[in-house]
């Protein structure tokens, strides 16, 4: 892979990190309000922290995947199956610049 290439994606890594941390912070920070315990849990603030928190974590899972990658990139590894030690297709990485595995 280029290193153009290479660069582009890592540059797309950190900005997709700085927007994840972002909202990260804006829903934990709707989350760290109380909640009234007599509420019954079909009640819509109680649905309405459930759906937060399931999208809280699948942005925590985004981060680790974007952190690890980063990681591999630092270490000079970016690019490369994490399984098989081959490079990963460029247009793989341009859709999903986290990726650590190719399609193989």
């Amino acid at each position: 892979m280029a290193s153009t290439s290479i660069t582009q994606e890592i540059d797309a890594l950190v900005e997709q990190r700085k927007d994840i941390l972002k909202e990260i912070e804006h829903l934990r920070l709707a989350l760290s309000s109380e909640v009234d315990p007599t509420e019954e849990e079909a009640d819509p603030e109680i649905v309405e922290r459930e759906k937060t928190l399931v999208v809280l974590r699948a942005l925590e899972r985004k981060l680790e995947e974007i952190d690890f990658a980063l990681r591999a990139a630092e270490k000079g590894t970016y690019g490369i199956c994490e399984v098989c030690g081959q490079p990963i297709d460029p247009a793989r990485l341009k859709i999903m610049p986290e990726a650590t595995m190719c399609v193989q």
